[in-house]
């Protein structure tokens, strides 16, 4: 693959910290290219997050659901994985909804409470779910090899 990867991010909008230090960690050598996202259950604070991001207004969502349908159905700009920076409660609704459309899934870290959705794909056979931190280097090479 000679570009860098395309995600989109679900959370951190406006007021969230954790957001930010995975984006800055996705950009430090510049293989991944945030390009969509939710950011806030409240379509405000998310256009207002897709903004300060400078990103295609057409790619910024005003739900987690909506961003999901609708990236599913691109096909040139498709994004390559979703990454997961939500309050822990919603890593799993919307990492499964994402693994189903087809995308593979990074959290922040490993749900405790739910079966992990990285058991996806040896029931599907599709896109893997990665838990890691900040971005790290050990779960890129799954979403490079798929």
């Amino acid at each position: 693959m000679n570009r860098p990867l395309r995600y989109a991010m679900v959370g951190g909008g406006p007021g969230a910290f954790i957001g930010a230090v995975h984006r800055m960690a996705a950009a430090l050598d510049g293989s991944m290219q945030l390009v969509a996202g939710a950011f806030s259950s409240s379509a405000e604070k998310s256009a207002e997050a897709g903004r300060d991001l400078f990103l295609d207004p057409d790619r910024v969502y005003a739900s987690w659901k909506e961003m999901i349908e609708k990236e599913a159905v691109r096909t040139e700009d498709r994004i390559d994985f979703v990454s997961i920076v939500t309050p822990n409660f919603l890593h799993h609704p919307v990492a499964m909804a994402a693994l189903e459309a087809g995308f593979h899934v990074v959290l922040p870290h490993r749900e405790r409470r739910q079966p992990h959705p990285s058991t996806h794909r040896r029931w599907t056979g599709g896109p893997q779910c990665r838990a890691c931190r900040h971005h790290s280097r050990p779960a890129l090479p799954a979403v490079w090899r798929a």
